[in-house]
């Protein structure tokens, strides 16, 4: 069974957020706080993982990612606070390690 994960990224001063979609998302989170996950998370320097949801089919967490996407930010940012309401670094909690963060 593969895994595709919907993931909210966002920065230090939580003035950016980046949605993102993956499947294999250690790795991806890595490059992003490596530098290498493009030019925008970069520039904002978008390294704090804030929200996750995982699907099992590709075009779920696709579609999912076009509806985040879409929302205004203070929606974005109520999906995050009803998660996570600190606001932790998911990453930084081996949360992005296991099949468990579905929320979606």
């Amino acid at each position: 069974m593969h895994a595709y994960y919907v993931y909210i990224l966002t920065n230090i001063k939580r003035n950016v957020m980046y949605v993102g979609v993956t499947n294999d998302l250690e790795r991806r989170i890595a490059d992003h706080c490596d530098g290498r996950g493009g030019a925008f998370t970069r520039k904002y320097r978008l390294n704090t993982l804030v929200h996750v949801e995982e699907f099992q089919y590709i075009d779920e967490a696709i579609a999912r990612e076009k509806e985040i996407k879409g929302w205004r930010r203070s929606k974005k940012d109520a999906l995050v606070h009803a998660a996570n309401p600190t606001w932790a670094d998911l990453s930084e909690l081996g949360a992005a390690k296991g099949p468990s963060l579905r929320s979606g």
